[in-house]
């Protein structure tokens, strides 16, 4: 849309690169060209504004197969007006003076134009085409067909509309098409997974065997290592019994023999021992012997009454002491009697 200003009585318009302005003004042209900037009055003056930069037009629209199955066809047309002065002339891209509106609508009429042509030839080419056919290769026959189908169109050179590019969206069956025809493809869908997850299992439990054939192989070495270590062990602490008995029994051996040694000594002294102390009693009986000969002979020689005397004597020595000594008068005449026999003796 124009940029329109007011100044007492005048306008002035702006229009933008991508717009071409016709003004006209009593029926003679003034200003015809894009991106104008001019001032006029708004009683006298004609202006129409047509936009020359490429436009997309989105259509969607129903089209039925040769096996009379409904499609929605989804397309894009891109155009442009190549021609602003025929466009001008054939359309009404006139805008108000004062406020740079278009009166009517242009570009519905060149959509309309656009749309109906395109159908047409999309419900020519669909409705010779199964359905199975069409969403596999409707979509570039489609946009062939209609490409080739504006560019033959005689109105629209006539209005001065290039058509720059047509793209074909999508065809769509009915919902209930569109399942039915999709329950196939996700049941094989739906087998390639299930075939995916057996498969992955099956890796994962051959995995799994693998592993447990590696733990198995683990455990069976490191039984065996364990088996050679006890052996080892054992034979390390046989060789140690061996050891230590040989070195018990050299240990002995040496005690005993020392031990015989020492026997033998304590033999020898013992024998030296006994011998000085036979040797020593004979000499001490020797000693005696002749101590008690010798004393024999002395009392050989001496008289009975002194020798009763004397053994008197040795036996009061030995008797125990005695405090008081009673005599009756029988013990003393007898005493007496003897002491006078023996003095008169």
């Amino acid at each position: 849309m124009a940029d329109i200003t007011r100044r007492l009585g005048w306008r002035h318009l702006r229009g933008a690169p991508t717009a071409h302005i016709r003004h006209h003004r009593g029926g003679e042209l003034l200003h015809d060209g894009p991106g104008l900037s001019f001032w006029y009055r708004a009683l006298s003056a004609a202006l129409s504004e047509v936009p020359v930069d490429d436009r997309e037009l989105a259509m969607t629209f129903h089209a039925r197969t040769s096996d009379f199955q409904d499609v929605a066809v989804q397309a894009t047309v891109t155009y442009r007006v190549s021609d602003p002065a025929l466009a001008a002339a054939r359309l009404d891209f006139s805008v108000d003076p004062d406020t740079g509106v278009w009166r009517g609508a242009p570009l519905e009429q060149l959509g309309t134009l656009l749309t109906e042509t395109a159908q047409q030839h999309a419900l020519d080419v669909l409705a010779r085409t199964t359905l199975a056919s069409a969403l596999v290769d409707g979509v570039a026959s489609v946009r062939e067909r209609v490409a080739a189908g504006l560019a033959a169109e005689p109105r629209l050179p006539a209005t001065g509309i290039e058509v720059v590019a047509v793209r074909v969206v999508a065809l769509r069956p009915e919902p209930e098409v569109e399942r039915a025809l999709r329950t196939p493809a996700r049941e094989q869908i739906q087998q390639e997974a299930d075939r995916a997850t057996y498969e992955r299992r099956a890796v994962a439990v051959e995995r799994e065997r693998t592993i447990a054939e590696n733990e198995l192989a683990s455990q069976i070495e490191l039984a065996r290592r364990e088996e050679q270590l006890v052996d080892q062990r054992g034979t390390n602490t046989r060789r140690e019994a061996e050891e230590h008995a040989a070195a018990d029994a050299v240990r002995a051996d040496a005690e005993a023999a020392r031990s015989v040694k020492l026997a033998a000594a304590e033999a020898e002294r013992s024998v030296r021992l006994a011998r000085a102390e036979a040797e020593a009693a004979r000499e001490v009986g020797q000693a005696r012997a002749q101590a008690q000969a010798a004393w024999l002979g002395v009392h050989a020689e001496v008289d009975v009454a002194l020798l009763h005397a004397l053994t008197g004597t040795r036996l009061a020595e030995n008797l125990p002491s005695i405090d008081s000594l009673t005599v009756s008068p029988d013990v003393l005449t007898g005493l007496l009697a003897k002491l006078g026999v023996r003095d008169g003796t």
